[in-house]
């Protein structure tokens, strides 16, 4: 089972990262100013985790591929690491469909 971890950032925000079983970091969030708005970043995750539509597929400027994971208001919840190609890519967007839902939170030191 996958699991969020949620940790404080140097600027005081908090961040979470959705992480496969194997310990790889599936989706990452921007930061948010209470651990409460990460709680509920983490719970639209789940919610959105299993509609394709609310993946965006993007393709950076060196070739690579990453995702977004959007909210139904359009607003990006989370973003994925580089893939160096589109199968990969993929293969990380059905592990966030996959790992999500049922994943447990920890906090980070």
């Amino acid at each position: 089972m996958g699991k969020f971890s949620i940790k404080t950032g140097k600027n005081g925000d908090y961040y979470f990262n959705l992480k496969a079983v194997n310990g790889q970091i599936i989706l990452a969030s921007q930061g948010y100013s209470n651990k409460a708005g990460c709680e509920n970043g983490i719970e639209s995750v789940r919610k959105n985790a299993n509609d394709d539509a609310r993946f965006e597929r993007n393709e950076a400027k060196n070739g690579q591929h990453y995702f977004n994971l959007k909210a139904s208001n359009g607003q990006i919840i989370g973003t994925s690491e580089m893939y160096t190609t589109k199968a990969a890519m993929e293969n990380g967007i059905e592990s966030v469909g996959k790992n999500a839902p049922e994943a447990t939170l920890v906090m980070e030191e």
